[in-house]
């Protein structure tokens, strides 16, 4: 795939490092710590996934890593180097596709290519290939209100991407979708994965999609958020969601998050 071959030489890229990173907002004129002394080593080509309860600031963490947020404490890392804001070797898909309504899928996906001086020529492109390569090609001119919400989100799967980051950052972004359509988006998820070379960091509070599609499942306790367990998924890939090892590996997560408060 051309999109793939793009990508070589760069597959010890995409590292993400945070270290001592704590988040503390004020709310009503007092101290709010969401996040404490969260340390994270995140490899090129890792997936990993984020779980924990409602409110332990996975999503917080995910925005500092993207360079949304300011960390009250701490340092994060892309590959060495300082993250001080957005950057394009970073991309964010959110459980909300965020599409414009009055935009065509092809200029809402163009969206993620503003901040890059590229060719008008070349922008076109890369827009066409990331549509092609999430399923969308032939609805490029339809309108957001025209696409079922699986379609929806490929489309903000394929912004996210159309700059080539080396990182995807996922907040929940299959939580708005049915459970077939849901299933299917994951394995989508996979193979674009896997031919993109990509380093993925994925919240989510569904535990059996965090070990089907994940090397490395972090849990994250209650507020203040923090590491409280990292479970490497050691089942074979291609997983299937039956496997006995997805399983274990399940009561072994769910422990942790039933040990991290509510």
């Amino acid at each position: 795939m051309a999109l793939a071959a793009s990508r070589i030489g760069v597959e010890e890229q995409g590292g993400l490092s945070l270290c001592g990173v704590g988040k503390t907002f004020v709310v009503d004129g007092k101290p709010v710590v969401a996040l404490h002394q969260v340390d994270l080593e995140v490899k090129p080509g890792e997936f990993l996934s984020l779980v924990g309860p409602s409110g332990c600031g996975k999503s917080t963490l995910l925005r500092i890593a993207m360079g949304l947020e300011t960390p009250t404490a701490g340092r994060v890392q892309v590959d060495g180097r300082p993250v001080e804001g957005p950057g394009e070797e970073r991309g964010i898909v959110f459980q909300d596709h965020r599409l414009l309504p009055w935009l065509t899928v092809e200029d809402n996906v163009g969206l993620g290519l503003e901040a890059l001086a590229l060719p008008k020529a070349e922008k076109k492109k890369r827009v066409a290939d990331h549509l092609r390569l999430v399923g969308l090609a032939g609805f490029e001119k339809a309108r957001p209100d025209q696409l079922s919400g699986g379609m929806a989100q490929r489309a903000a799967i394929a912004r996210g991407l159309v700059a080539e980051p080396r990182i995807l950052l996922l907040d929940e972004p299959l939580g708005a979708v049915d459970s077939i359509t849901r299933a299917r988006l994951q394995d989508e998820l996979l193979r674009i994965w896997q031919d993109q070379g990509l380093t993925v960091v994925m919240v989510t509070h569904d535990v059996d999609e965090a070990l089907y599609l994940s090397d490395r499942v972090v849990v994250l306790a209650a507020r203040p958020g923090r590491v409280i367990q990292e479970i490497d998924v050691d089942a074979p890939r291609p997983r299937r969601r039956s496997d006995a090892a997805l399983a274990r590996l399940r009561g072994e997560v769910m422990d942790g998050l039933l040990g991290a408060g509510s």
